[in-house]
Formats: C-alpha cells, structure tokens, sequence
C-alpha cells in the first residue's frame, strides 16, 4: 500500500532543502500546451514573436507580421496575444496594437477571424493563428468585416482601398480617422 502522507511529507522536505529556492510552480494545462505550441512554431520570415514580460510570462506575447505581398506590403503590425489557463479548450485573445485601415480589423484592433470565434477548436495551434492573421493581410475579405467601410471600398474600388491603405500605411488620414506611419 502507498503512503501517500510519507510521499506529501518527502516532497515538502524536498522542496525545502532545495537550497532555499521556493519550490517550483506547477503550470497549467494551458502553459503546458502553450509551451509546446511556441516551441513547435514554425513561422514565416515575414512574422516574429516577442515576450514583452519576460520569458516567464508565456501566456501574454507579441507578433509582429510584415506582409511581403498585397495592399499591405512593407507595413508593420504588431498583434498581442492573450492566453487563458484553459487553452486550447478557449482561443486566444487576438488585438491588433498597429492602428490600421482594414476590413477585418476594426479601429480599435479587434480581429474579425473565424478560427478566433466561432471556428476554434482545441486542435488548432498558435502557428495556425498566425497564418490566418498573416493570410488576413495578403487577401482581406469584405465578406466578414469589422470596418463595414474599408469593406465596402474594398469591395466598389479596389484601386481607391490600395490608395486609402497606402495613405493610412504612410501615417495620414483616412476620411476623419489619423493613423499612425506603420510602413
């Protein structure tokens, strides 16, 4: 038969004599499969990922995506990255940092992707995330917007959405709305 007060009291004596350092904390499901997702990444050279925290703070990161292709090509977008106990069984918090005039990204940079709502599923991975964000610069979809305006330019005249993009990108206005030079 175990004892498990024997087993408990061992592990404390252990920890305690670990040279006066506190006892490691024990992660999460979620930091676990967190762990496991981040060092499986397999990133495109268009995109980078950063632990503005520390490397202790896994759950709360960055990446920066630079569109090497579209309307977007030469910008800079940084996206912060919000991790629960529970993922994968939740999806991250996606937010866009960079101000930008897109349909699928609104102006306070909520990110209108399926994967991110309705369509996650504790399969998917942070790699999958970030081609799908990445995927949302190099073929933006009118279809599904949180900036029903940039869809609807995008949608009636292409030519005048690269203009608006170029405009916003060089850091000037678009209609009312400033942004910030990202390019």
């Amino acid at each position: 038969m175990i004892k498990l007060f024997k087993v408990k009291e061992k592990q404390r004596e252990l920890a305690e004599n670990s040279n006066g350092k506190p006892p490691p904390k024990k992660q999460s499901a979620g930091e676990l499969r967190l762990h496991k997702d981040i060092s499986e990444l397999n990133l495109p050279k268009t995109c980078s990922i950063s632990f503005p925290n520390s490397k202790d703070d896994l759950m709360n990161f960055e990446v920066t995506i630079r569109p090497d292709d579209g309307y977007y090509l030469g910008g800079t977008f940084t996206f912060t990255f919000q991790i629960s106990s529970i993922y994968p069984h939740e999806a991250p918090k996606v937010k866009c940092k960079t101000k930008v005039y897109h349909p699928n990204i609104d102006l306070e940079g909520n990110v209108c992707l399926n994967i991110l709502r309705e369509d996650w599923k504790p399969v998917l991975n942070i790699n999958t995330i970030i081609y799908g964000l990445y995927h949302l610069f190099t073929e933006p979809n009118h279809e599904d917007p949180l900036n029903r305006e940039a869809a609807a330019v995008l949608r009636d005249n292409p030519k005048m959405f690269e203009s608006n993009v170029r405009r916003a990108m060089a850091g000037g206005y678009v209609g009312q709305t400033f942004f910030t030079r990202c390019i």
